[in-house]
């Protein structure tokens, strides 16, 4: 069996980068993608979808030394599901409600943002990763 998922938004912070007790490098961000669609009445609905983002190893650490706050990402791997629920982790906010959160572990990882915006310019492979062409995503 395969699972795979493909996500373009932009981080919601700073990467963070630890290491693991054999000293493997894995980085952390979060990563925010948009929609907008029109509902019955005709107004404007925006819906934000945050996941978390972990990868490991050489990545991580371009990740954690190309990527900042702001810049679009594309993100290729597995979701990790909470071994109790099977489904996305829950967790109780500070005001009581109950929360979740989608958690992704990278395969890929590909820089979108454009050089003028700070990064390393185009996709990290030095493609045109998102196949856009050059059209912009509204993000």
């Amino acid at each position: 069996m395969y699972q795979s998922i493909t996500v373009i938004g932009r981080l919601g912070r700073d990467p963070e980068m630890r290491y693991m007790p054999n000293g493997d490098p894995v980085t952390s961000f979060s990563l925010a993608t948009d929609r907008a669609y029109k509902d019955k009445s005709g107004q404007v609905v925006k819906e934000t979808t945050w996941f978390r983002v972990s990868v490991f190893g050489a990545q991580a650490e371009n990740v954690n030394k190309f990527l900042s706050k702001g810049k679009m990402a594309l993100v290729e791997g597995r979701l990790r599901v909470d071994p109790k629920t099977g489904g996305p982790t829950t967790f109780t906010r500070q005001d009581g409600t109950t929360g979740t959160s989608f958690e992704i572990v990278a395969n890929t990882v590909r820089f979108l943002s454009p050089r003028e915006e700070g990064g390393q310019g185009g996709a990290s492979d030095g493609g045109d990763a998102g196949g856009h062409g050059g059209e912009e995503i509204p993000f």
